[in-house]
């Protein structure tokens, strides 16, 4: 028994046909049957029932394509860990992120690690933190990065978060139109006068941005809705209106001014997550690393309105 007749048998299995499974493996019908006879032979059992157009599996196939399944996936996870041990030429990394966070420490991040390692496939998904923390659960994601407001986000037992950083969540305007306020910061009530950029109502931002209206028995005067965080810094930088969000979009964006909300004011917690019982993959623990090391030189730069946490991965 090898992997090439294991490999034959599950595509067969899954097509139900041998000239099919033959194309998409790129061999030859007749090797592919010699190929599945020989197991057949090897295992001592009949693995389809072959009839003219119609061909399933035997009691024996049934039996043995799950456990097929497996050491094909077996297999193809060790090339991937002698590709990493070789010096991370090869590999994946799947990390889940928020949209507000690929504009700013993803990006930085991500360009980073792939000047580094130019051979590993990196993979991103954006979504809020509930579905990330879902996904990453489900083997989906090797990493995520979850934001909550007001402190650590919570998640499962299965899940290790480590806490990256806390930012402020500053009233942006355009640079090239007159301030919004005349001091430091700015006041619920007048924020909701103001012609208001708001994002997605699946946004945990748009979530803790209304309450702080609500808090305050106010409407918010919203001109644009739904639009992801590049449109919304934009359109503010247009003077279409002003927006709510972190205070880490704002580095290197000239375009835009920032105004503290009054007290309470509002923050979030910028953490990153893996699964704790899967040890991740030498990409995978790599591209940690250097988010932790990104997010403490972004927390650097703006100081006054983000914070590092004492990390210490």
């Amino acid at each position: 028994m090898n992997l090439e007749q294991l490999r034959g048998f599950v595509e067969v299995a899954r097509l139900g046909h041998f000239t099919r499974a033959a194309e998409h493996l790129h061999v030859a019908q007749p090797s592919l049957s010699r190929q599945i006879s020989t197991l057949e032979q090897e295992l001592g059992s009949e693995l389809f029932h072959r009839a003219r157009g119609h061909i399933r599996l035997t009691a024996a196939g049934e039996a043995l394509l799950p456990r097929a399944k497996r050491m094909l996936a077996d297999a193809d996870a060790i090339k991937v860990e002698m590709a990493e041990l070789a010096g991370l030429q090869r590999g994946r990394v799947r990390l889940g992120a928020p949209p507000t966070l690929c504009v700013s420490l993803v990006a930085e991040a991500m360009s980073t690690f792939r000047a580094a390692h130019p051979g590993i496939d990196l993979q991103l998904t954006e979504g809020g933190t509930n579905l990330l923390m879902e996904q990453l659960a489900g083997g989906v994601l090797d990493l995520a990065l979850i934001t909550a407001s007001g402190g650590p986000p919570a998640g499962g037992a299965s899940l290790v978060r480590t806490a990256l950083l806390t930012e402020e969540l500053v009233v942006v305007s355009s640079a090239a139109r007159p301030p919004v306020a005349d001091g430091d910061a700015i006041d619920v009530e007048r924020l909701a006068a103001l012609p208001l950029i708001a994002f997605p109502s699946s946004y945990a931002l748009r979530a803790a941005t209304d309450a702080v209206f609500r808090a305050a028995a106010v409407m918010p005067s919203i001109v644009v809705e739904g639009a992801e965080m590049d449109t919304v810094l934009r359109f503010v930088e247009r003077g279409l209106g002003v927006a709510v969000v972190p205070a880490m979009v704002l580095l290197d964006r000239p375009g835009l001014r920032s105004v503290r909300l009054a007290s309470p004011g509002l923050s979030r917690t910028v953490s990153l997550a893996h699964r704790s019982d899967v040890t991740p993959t030498r990409a995978a623990a790599v591209m940690h690393k250097v988010i932790v090391r990104t997010a403490r030189e972004l927390a650097g730069r703006a100081p006054e309105r983000m914070r590092a946490a004492a990390a210490t991965d």
